[in-house]
């Protein structure tokens, strides 16, 4: 059986000593969610369906293809070990499980988590034995829960406006990594643009000496080595030519990592970032970011690419038609599509799919921060990544205002963690505490769009929607980090604001909305709505199925024109 997203799921951190568990799994539906009582980890539970794993069972190529309401699932398949797999440690993967996930092997509970978009690993070798082996996982959802983040996963039984089809359950690849007991945990990269050197930190298990070697185009270019009794450990690894990442080239340098038996392979990409007055730098240059919102949805496997190719596909749709990076908006990306950004000089911004929390409730920290940390923890190395964005419109509930405490605590948890990028605290409304002033606006209307921000240039009155619950500080960088959003389609679907009568109006008002950005001094980006149609929402330049709308080389005309604020 050919196994479908067969590639490695992570090429920042891998080993050659792998197995990957997609394919055919056996499925059941538990309706009453008493499955654990009745203990279907064990083999005498019949499991009456099949799975197509990593796709979810509401996607076409799970083979389920069931849109309603999943709130407890669990999936089990069998798998052998060789005596020299289970020689050392065996870890289990999970790429993404939505929502709450656990885990049996061989009948023994082996691990919990929460949190439906991060990734997360057990360490099953206690409970693995020589030949035949059983996993089962149990997963448990419920997008109307208010303490648990759904992003754009639907509330109702239908899509409706800017809410698409669930995801339950396993999304991303399950993988079994066999490693040696002194090893590699995890690292952490601080590049030196300036001294050209990659400062290395280290988690380690076990004694040994920490090697790293760099190469750039196969070529070495660099080697360190510091000794170790485990825990955590820095390396400074000086690089004898200095290659540095940027929108449009990634210039990554690989990576070998050794310790005591462990080799660990991966890369690295050389650039900072900072924030000078109004202008973002990149590698001390203002650039500015033309970004599109991409959703990450497929019809075929909802929040899963049916295919690596389909990750490559969408960079490539973004840049034909002239932008340089994109809003990875309310759901948090699989690595390999990072890995593609990295390596083609793509700028995004890691967010969280906060949407379906109380914001109103204190008690919104407790499912929100320990994924969101564990977000930033895995992500941190991707050099494409050049911002965060914890949260988006966080809209009153029920006629109750946001809990600012909340807004705030995950800003200064987030600086905390990762002082290197900048941090939008809430896209759009209502900002508390933040580094970046980003807005939506969704006027339809060139002239009256222009004149939004026109005023903006020679005072620091800008214009904002949501100036009643917020106040601009004078001096914060500015991002148009939601605009256009202009709806084409057969009639059916929705958009913002009236739809054009002709292609020419739509172009004429993508154009005229655009440059209004792209010629004010003080405002260093603009994120368009949206790459793709999603479902029943029309306003992608694509639509869902990825067919071009119009020319792309209108947009990349207009996308492409030099921004009044980069280059100095």
């Amino acid at each position: 059986m050919s196994i479908p997203r067969a590639e490695h799921p992570n090429p920042q951190f891998m080993r050659d000593n792998w197995m990957n568990l997609n394919g055919e799994w056996q499925f059941l539906k538990d309706c009453g969610n008493s499955g654990a009582a009745r203990k279907f980890y064990t083999d005498e539970t019949v499991y009456d369906q099949t799975i197509t794993v990593p796709f979810c069972p509401q996607s076409a190529l799970s083979g389920i293809a069931d849109k309603d309401f999943m709130y407890s699932v669990w999936y089990r398949r069998a798998f052998e070990l060789s005596k020299a797999q289970c020689g050392g440690d065996i870890l289990l993967h999970i790429g993404a499980c939505d929502y709450e996930t656990a885990v049996y092997v061989n009948g023994t509970r082996v691990g919990a988590h929460k949190g439906g978009y991060i990734s997360f690993t057990f360490d099953i070798t206690s409970a693995c034995r020589a030949g035949g082996n059983t996993l089962v996982i149990h997963a448990q959802d419920d997008e109307r829960n208010r303490l648990i983040p759904r992003g754009k996963q639907s509330e109702e039984y239908f899509s409706h406006q800017c809410d698409y089809t669930r995801t339950t359950g396993i999304w991303q690849t399950v993988w079994l990594e066999f490693v040696p007991k002194t090893r590699i945990v995890k690292t952490k990269y601080y590049p030196d643009i300036h001294a050209g050197a990659l400062t290395i930190t280290a988690t380690l298990q076990g004694a040994g000496t920490l090697k790293a070697a760099a190469f750039y185009k196969d070529k070495p270019v660099g080697e360190a080595s510091v000794t170790a009794d485990g825990g955590e450990v820095q390396l400074r690894l000086a690089l004898s030519g200095t290659h540095l990442w940027e929108a449009g080239h990634g210039r990554l340098y690989d990576l070998i990592l050794t310790y005591g038996d462990d080799r660990v392979a991966g890369y690295f990409g050389l650039r900072n970032m900072r924030l000078d007055g109004y202008k973002f730098l990149i590698n001390g240059t203002s650039v500015f970011q033309r970004l599109i919102l991409d959703q990450g949805f497929y019809p075929d496997g909802i929040y899963t690419a049916p295919t690596d190719g389909a990750l490559i596909a969408d960079i490539e749709r973004s840049l034909a038609c002239g932008f340089n990076g994109a809003r990875l908006h309310q759901k948090i990306f699989e690595p390999r599509f990072l890995y593609h950004a990295d390596r083609m000089g793509y700028l995004v911004w890691g967010e969280y799919p906060n949407w379906g929390l109380d914001h109103t409730s204190p008690d919104a920290i407790y499912p929100m921060l320990g994924e969101w940390l564990e977000e930033l923890d895995r992500d941190f190395n991707h050099p494409a990544i050049i911002g965060w964005c914890p949260f988006n419109e966080t809209w009153d509930l029920d006629n109750r205002k946001q809990y600012d405490d909340l807004i705030a605590m995950v800003y200064k948890v987030t600086k905390a963690v990762d002082p290197t990028r900048p941090c939008i605290d809430t896209s759009g409304n209502f900002h508390v505490l933040t580094d970046i002033y980003d807005t939506h606006d969704y006027d339809q209307d060139p002239a009256v769009f222009k004149a939004h921000y026109d005023q903006f240039i020679d005072s620091d009155d800008l214009f904002d929607h949501q100036s009643q619950r917020q106040t601009y500080t004078p001096g914060l960088p500015v991002f148009i980090s939601e605009y256009g959003g202009i709806q084409w389609s057969d009639g059916a679907g929705w958009g913002y604001g009236n739809a054009p009568a002709t292609a020419e109006e739509f172009i004429e008002r993508y154009k005229g909305l655009t440059e209004a950005l792209l010629n004010n001094p003080k405002i260093f980006g603009f994120c368009y709505t949206q790459l793709t149609d999603v479902e029943q929402e029309r306003n992608g330049l694509y639509t869902y199925d990825r067919t071009p709308k119009f020319d792309t080389e209108i947009f990349r005309r207009i996308n492409t024109q030099k921004a009044a604020i980069e280059g100095t």
